[in-house]
């Protein structure tokens, strides 16, 4: 599918960053979903830049992979967005576009079920286990050479020579 090229916003800081958002932009339109869904992924991070191309995705002509992956982005959004995408997602219950609105059904089922598990789980953290304490304790550690220890419980070590009369 051959895009338009989109006008940069002015949010943007560098040339970069506009070349980023082009390239993202061109892959939640591929036909895989899974790089489409990677892409809209990396787009909420990117609030109001990434907000306008998901919408772009959403609600325009596009397949049905594009405006899944631009759902999925959509309910990923973070922060401030997060309303707005919500609001999207119900706007685009009303939208006349069958798979616009197929999509935005699912998206909000898939979205309040997450919050009612999120809601189940006492909590996120995991409780600290317990640890026994160790059973052997170090008292001492002797600086003496091998050749100073006693062997075979003798209390004193060999003599030089090798004599032990």
């Amino acid at each position: 599918m051959k895009l338009k090229k989109r006008v940069p916003s002015g949010r943007e800081k560098d040339q970069e960053a506009i070349e980023l958002l082009e390239r993202l932009r061109e892959k939640v339109y591929c036909d895989n979903p899974s790089a489409a869904r990677h892409a809209a992924f990396n787009l909420s991070w990117m609030q109001e830049d990434g907000f306008e191309i998901l919408k772009e995705a959403m609600f325009g002509s596009a397949s049905r992979t594009t405006k899944g992956a631009a759902a999925y982005g959509l309910r990923k959004m973070r922060g401030r967005m997060k309303k707005q995408a919500m609001g999207l997602l119900e706007e685009g219950l009303k939208h006349t576009n069958t798979n616009t609105r197929q999509v935005c059904a699912r998206a909000m089922v898939l979205e309040k079920e997450s919050k009612q598990a999120a809601q189940q789980q006492p909590s996120a953290r995991p409780q600290p286990r317990y640890r026994p304490k160790p059973k052997f304790r170090i008292s001492e550690i002797s600086h003496k050479s091998p050749r100073e220890m006693p062997r075979h419980g003798r209390k004193n070590p060999p003599h030089v020579s090798g004599f032990n009369r």
